[in-house]
């Protein structure tokens, strides 16, 4: 008798398929993505501005940034298969397939714009569809898999919010906005080159040339330092032209002294070869807190000087 070998195709409940939509948007990420976007909206405003405002402005917003990372995954679908960090995301497994997260994907980013255009004005619906045709055609179809610079340029993508929120309140943009989202640009590379050492072998098994993958780890630290005291520098800076005071002074202050503590903590263990992926793991935990206290400190300065 001829011996027969099945194939057993997964199945998947409903709810499976629900969470795998959901999972598509990265929804851990556009959180970070969101902190940004508020506290630019009440410097711009000078205060609070109107709850249907902030609403709509961060549901638009939530929607562009997961409909980006939907696309996202559904380009880098082979590049996960390959990394342990990501091959059980759902176009990975078979869960949802490519043309129906493309189709998802669409949507949000059609009423994302939607809604921004409608509840505040169309610049800041334009903003926030710029910002994912840049993360998906600069960042992820051109530079990631080719540059160890991806990071550095793509990660202007992740510092859209900041100018999809003043636009939606006033309308323009302006030299404060933009220094706000050259913060978070130079915030980004230190951020994620040091997750990228945790997950080094991930991307060289993907042949993605994150910068911990094609230079040493002392090069990386290198770099990391230069970026964290570039950030620290321009974040005390800025807030004359942002109309910030003493608080945000103080705490960019402090917080840019610690995130750049932990980066040169960890450039020098580096130089001793004494670093691991415990101390770049701290330095990428604290990045995400540096950044979310930064801009709550914004918005606590405006809000206790114009009380």
């Amino acid at each position: 008798m001829e011996n027969v070998t099945l194939t057993l195709t997964p199945t998947f409940s409903k709810l499976d398929v629900l969470k795998g939509y959901v999972a598509l948007m990265k929804l851990r990420v556009v959180e970070l993505l969101l902190v940004t976007t508020v506290p630019p909206m009440i410097v711009a405003y000078k205060g609070i501005p109107s709850i249907s405002s902030m609403v709509a402005t961060l549901i638009g917003g939530t929607l562009a940034a997961g409909g980006a990372n939907a696309l996202n995954m559904v380009f880098d679908r082979d590049m996960d298969a390959l990394m342990k960090r990501t091959e059980r995301r759902p176009l990975v497994t078979g869960l949802i397939s490519p043309v129906h997260a493309t189709i998802f994907a669409v949507s949000l980013e059609l009423l994302a714009y939607a809604v921004l255009e409608h509840w505040d004005n169309q610049l800041a619906g334009l903003l926030a569809l710029s910002g994912t045709f840049f993360y998906i055609l600069v960042y992820t179809i051109w530079l990631k898999r080719r540059s160890k610079q991806n990071i550095v340029i793509g990660g202007a993508a992740g510092a859209v919010p900041v100018l999809v929120g003043w636009a939606a309140i006033t309308n323009n943009l302006s030299l404060a906005p933009v220094l706000l989202f050259l913060v978070i640009f130079i915030w980004t590379p230190p951020h994620f080159w040091a997750l990228a050492v945790r997950y080094r072998d991930d991307y060289a098994a993907a042949n993605v040339p994150m910068l911990p993958v094609v230079a040493s780890l002392r090069r990386t630290t290198l770099e990391i330092m230069v970026y964290s005291v570039i950030m620290w520098s321009l974040t005390i800076l800025i807030g004359p032209f942002a109309g910030l005071g003493w608080i945000y002074a103080i705490s960019a202050t402090v917080l840019g002294f610690l995130f750049t503590f932990y980066a040169y903590r960890l450039y020098v263990d580096a130089h001793n070869d004494k670093a691991d992926v415990k101390d770049a793991m701290k330095l990428f935990h604290f990045s995400i807190t540096y950044l979310t206290a930064l801009f709550v400190a914004m918005a606590v300065d405006v809000l206790v000087r114009n009380h």
